[in-house]
């Protein structure tokens, strides 16, 4: 799907698909992750804090009801207006972001609930102070334990998907990722800095990449695709929740059937087998 008139090149411009996709999937009329959690979901209570530093902006948590059987939501929050978007970091989490998501699923695997995540960020917050309070080990203790949870989850990549930092929300039973949405170990602006040491060959390095869903999905990184409006997500915003709905609904209702015990096993063979390659001499 082309991106909007606004956001679309003219017809003489030679751009990658990549490219298009990934300045829809930053469309700034984007549905966030709060936007699909306030719609789709009921009665939702908000966690704050991860009982050992303090509370993220940049990330919100809680107890919610998904067409009235009790579950726990997250999802990180990016932000509007200039202000808050400072505020958020733009949507990147500090690791009390990621521990205060890793106690909503323990909480959630406590009393049986199951666990939906929207995902949206370019990555981790990569400041001094995140580094300090120990940011790739929060990362790395929410991949441990979401890898073990004995409880249904599912993870949806609305906009970006950027690094270890979406990593650490999205090992999951299904994986969903929209059709104009990105998946990637880093931005395009950050491979043309490092391979080519200019970051304005971003639209050289999106096409290499191969993060959009299409080329996620043929590497079994992402369950199933979600379509959107012509147009994009923001483009027809009801549409697009309906949609989300149907899609989260099937998986709801597969991934509740299945015992504890299937769900681990099922996620573990699932991520020992993601992308694998074979060559032959």
């Amino acid at each position: 799907m082309a991106a909007d008139q606004k956001t679309a090149p003219t017809a003489n411009d030679s751009v990658p698909e990549a490219w298009l996709r990934t300045e829809v999937a930053r469309h700034p009329q984007r549905p966030y992750p709060m936007d699909y959690i306030e719609t789709l979901f009921t009665d939702f209570s908000e966690i704050h804090g991860d009982r050992q530093f303090g509370d993220d902006p940049a990330m919100s948590a809680g107890m919610a009801r998904f067409h009235g059987k009790p579950v726990m939501v997250i999802g990180n929050l990016k932000g509007r207006s200039i202000k808050e978007r400072v505020l958020r970091k733009f949507g990147s989490p500090d690791p009390e972001g990621y521990r205060k998501a890793l106690r909503t699923m323990k909480i959630a695997e406590k009393f049986g609930h199951p666990i939906f995540t929207f995902i949206d960020l370019a990555g981790a917050n990569p400041g001094l102070g995140a580094e300090e309070r120990g940011q790739g080990e929060a990362i790395a203790r929410n991949l441990l334990e979401m890898s073990r949870l004995k409880v249904p989850t599912i993870a949806t990549i609305t906009g970006e998907g950027g690094s270890g930092g979406a990593l650490a929300l999205a090992v999951a039973d299904r994986v969903l990722m929209l059709e104009n949405a990105i998946y990637s170990v880093i931005s395009p602006e950050g491979c043309a800095s490092i391979m080519w040491k200019d970051a304005s060959k971003r639209q050289k390095a999106a096409e290499a990449l191969r993060y959009t869903a299409t080329d996620v999905k043929r590497l079994g990184c992402v369950d199933e695709v979600i379509p959107e409006p012509k147009g994009g997500a923001h483009a027809d915003p009801a549409a697009m929740m309906q949609l989300m709905n149907e899609h989260l609904q099937r998986h709801f209702a597969q991934l509740t059937a299945m015992s504890a015990e299937q769900l681990v096993k099922a996620r573990y063979e699932k991520f020992r087998h993601i992308a694998q390659f074979y060559t032959t001499a």
